[in-house]
C-alpha cells in the first residue's frame, strides 16, 4: 500500500506526464493500484526500434519517491529480456543511487536512452539490428494477443506487472483499451494473422505459374530461348535452316547453269 507521501507525490506527476509528455512516451497508473505504472514506448526514428510499441511497467516501492521503481518491459524488442527487471541506475537495482527529485518522466527518459544505446546490463540482450527491426515490426501484435497466446487464453490476466506471453492480450486490453482497439483495426488491415504475428498469404492463382518475377525481362527470354533449344535438340539440322538450304541449292543451280552456257559458247 502507497505511504501518504507516495500518493500524493504519484499522483501529482500523473497529471504532469499527463498534461505534458515527454517525446515518444506514454504512462498511466494502473486504477487499481497508484505504485503500479504501465508505460508505453514508440521506437524513435533512425532507431531499429522506429515505429515498435514498447510496452511495459513501473512497480513503485511504498516509500517512493525515496527509493526507485523495478522496472521491466514486456514487449519483446531484442534489446530486453521480456518482463525481466532490469538493472539501472534508476531502478531498484540501485536504490543508493537513486535521487528524490527524479520524476516517473524522467525515469523513462533515461530508459529510452539506454535502450537506444548499446551499453550492457542485466536483463538487457544482444541482437541484429535486423533482428530487432523485425521485434518493432510485430510488437503491436504481440501486445495485443500477447503473442498469439490470445488463442488458447481465457482471457485471465496477468498480475502485479509481471507479464508474459500467456495471458492472451489480457493485461495489456485492460491498461491499455483504446490502444489495444487500433492494434486490432491495424492487424485486419494489414491482413496480419493473429495467431503467428506474420502476413497472411495470399490465395494461390488457379494456373500454373512459371516462377518469373514480374519485370524480370531477362529471365523471360532465358526461360524462351531454353525452351527453343529444347525443341531445336529434337530436330534434324535440314529440318531447322529449311531457308538455308533452299537458298543454297537455288546458288548451286545457277553456278552450274553459268559454267555450263559458258562452255558451249
Amino acid at each position: 500500500m502507497a505511504s501518504r507521501a507516495a500518493q500524493k507525490r504519484l499522483t501529482r506527476e500523473y497529471k504532469t506526464i499527463s498534461e505534458n509528455p515527454p517525446p515518444y512516451i506514454t504512462a498511466h497508473p494502473s486504477e487499481s493500484n497508484i505504485l503500479e505504472w504501465h508505460y508505453i514506448i514508440t521506437g524513435p526514428e533512425n532507431t531499429p526500434y522506429h515505429g515498435g510499441q514498447y510496452w511495459g511497467t513501473l512497480m513503485f516501492p511504498p516509500n517512493y519517491p525515496f527509493a526507485p521503481p523495478a522496472i521491466r518491459m514486456h514487449t519483446p524488442s531484442g534489446r530486453f529480456q521480456p518482463s525481466t527487471r532490469l538493472c539501472l541506475s534508476i531502478s531498484d537495482f540501485h536504490p543508493r543511487s537513486f535521487n528524490p527529485a527524479w520524476e516517473v518522466s524522467t525515469i523513462l527518459i533515461g530508459l529510452l536512452s539506454f535502450m537506444t544505446s548499446d551499453e550492457m546490463t542485466t536483463g538487457s540482450v544482444s541482437a541484429t539490428k535486423a533482428e530487432r527491426k523485425l521485434y518493432a515490426a510485430r510488437s503491436r501484435w504481440w501486445n495485443s494477443t500477447g503473442g498469439g497466446s490470445h488463442v488458447k487464453a481465457g482471457g485471465k490476466a496477468a498480475q502485479k506487472g509481471n507479464v508474459k506471453a500467456g495471458d492472451g492480450g489480457a493485461k495489456f486490453k485492460s491498461e491499455w483499451p483504446d490502444v489495444d482497439k487500433e492494434n486490432w483495426e491495424w492487424m485486419h488491415e494489414a491482413k496480419i494473422d493473429t495467431a503467428t504475428g506474420n502476413p497472411i498469404s495470399a490465395a494461390p492463382s488457379c494456373g500454373p505459374q512459371l516462377g518469373i518475377a514480374a519485370g524480370s525481362g531477362h529471365q523471360g527470354q532465358a526461360v524462351v530461348d531454353a525452351v527453343m533449344q529444347r525443341r531445336d535438340d529434337g530436330r534434324s539440322w535440314l529440318s531447322r535452316n529449311k531457308l538455308l538450304a533452299a537458298g543454297s541449292a537455288i546458288f548451286i543451280y545457277v553456278l552450274i547453269a553459268r559454267i555450263l552456257g559458258e562452255g558451249t559458247s
